[in-house]
């Protein structure tokens, strides 16, 4: 009885300090972030400020990891130094800001762009904004953080962040004490459809005249996403997905509860896999990788659009078991598994591992237990994905060693 009872108590003394210190969370004290940027038709040169609203005093320095070629005519109030390493800055006690110049135009080896100021749209991600930041502030602090936007006359946007009635974006990631925007933004002559699938609100927007076939997407999602948001229960509450034509690149880009697809990108190849899903379980899953461990997260977002188009009966058994055949051909051609970058037949052949690795983990389980499991835990850890920790919670599930486990050197 007593042991029962110590129990009982320990449990009741730990939940009671869990909740202390959620509640000690949401109570930090907090000072202000204004981010405002102008952007100009036909110009990718925007003018940015970053401006501490309330409380500067909290705020010891920022140090800014800004390009030079890219971040430039850097002017303020306080102390900064520009080096070809970033910008430090001393924030003032009052009226602190720091304004700089940015060329939102971002063009990948191909030539073609991830980011473009045209005539009558603009297309970038809110990360070229503002780059990344490491900051020292007083202890027990966080920042509460808004972005405004100052767009051409007659044009409109779509972000992945909710807006205040005075039309500013509330920036706010819960895993951060320093809120930085991030996510993919469409400003412009724009389309937009909107609705709410399960938990989601998903928003297709682009340029006018662009192709962007928003109508079939959503009816596409309305079928898929629930599968996913089956798999993981965290789904973002907001999705947007962009997307435009020529001169943009011809793939897929995700991003923190957004992502890009040029528009020639069918929703379901011939070969029954969807970049669309594909980069939706990165949104998912927001999982990034050490070196030599990005088959993992390449090979997942591969496997589980594949298994999502099946779930939900978007494609049939045969059609299913031709998919993973095609891939498992294709994967015989790759590279070695943990390479840093996986892409091409490394991703199909990862495709394959992960299915045996699947099937091996539900048959010693007895059916309790799938690659599911270790795919939520993943997501759920939040940090960069090894091929160390992907085998502990792989052997965790399956109760045992795998034989279907690639052996690799690097962790």
């Amino acid at each position: 009885m007593r042991s029962k009872l110590y129990i009982l108590l320990t449990f009741l003394l730990g939940l009671s300090l869990v909740q202390q210190s959620i509640a000690q969370e949401a109570e930090r004290p907090d000072y202000g972030v204004l981010y405002t940027a102008w952007i100009k038709a036909g110009d990718p040169i925007a003018t940015v400020r970053v401006r501490l609203t309330r409380h500067p005093e909290w705020v010891r320095w920022m140090k800014f990891n800004a390009d030079p070629e890219r971040y430039t005519d850097f002017k303020g109030t306080g102390d900064f130094e520009v080096t070809d390493e970033g910008v430090l800055w001393d924030p003032p006690k009052k009226d602190a800001y720091l304004q700089f110049r940015v060329n939102l135009e971002s063009r990948r080896s191909s030539g073609r762009f991830d980011g473009v100021v045209t005539d009558d749209w603009a297309m970038f991600r809110a990360d070229d904004l503002i780059p990344p930041v490491r900051i020292d502030m007083q202890d027990g602090t966080q920042s509460k953080a808004k972005l405004q936007l100052h767009l051409p006359e007659g044009w409109s946007m779509a972000t992945p962040f909710p807006r205040y009635s005075s039309g500013r974006l509330r920036i706010d990631n819960p895993d951060r004490l320093f809120d930085r925007p991030t996510g993919w933004i469409v400003a412009g002559k724009i389309g937009t459809r909107s609705d709410t699938i399960g938990d989601t609100r998903v928003t297709i927007a682009a340029p006018i005249g662009q192709n962007m076939r928003r109508m079939d997407m959503l009816a596409f999602l309305r079928w898929t996403l629930p599968s996913l948001q089956e798999l993981f229960p965290q789904f973002p509450e907001r999705l947007l997905v962009v997307g435009a034509g020529d001169p943009m690149w011809r793939g897929a880009l995700s991003a923190p509860g957004s992502l890009y697809v040029h528009t020639d990108r069918p929703l379901l190849s011939e070969n029954a896999t969807s970049t669309l899903l594909h980069e939706i379980v990165h949104v998912a899953m927001g999982a990034q990788s050490v070196p030599g461990a990005d088959w993992i997260v390449e090979g997942l977002a591969e496997y589980y659009s594949i298994e999502t188009l099946h779930r939900s009966g978007t494609i049939s058994d045969k059609r299913y078991a031709k998919a993973h055949a095609d891939l498992a051909t294709w994967g015989e051609t790759s590279g070695p598994l943990d390479s840093d970058r996986s892409s091409g037949a490394i991703t199909a052949r990862a495709v394959g591992v992960l299915r045996a690795i699947d099937a091996e983990i539900r048959a010693s389980s007895g059916g309790k237990k799938s690659l599911d499991d270790v795919a939520r835990e993943l997501t759920n850890e939040g940090k960069p994905i090894t091929n160390k920790r992907f085998r502990e919670l792989a052997t965790a599930a399956a109760g045992g060693e795998l034989k279907s486990m690639p052996a690799f050197t690097r962790s």
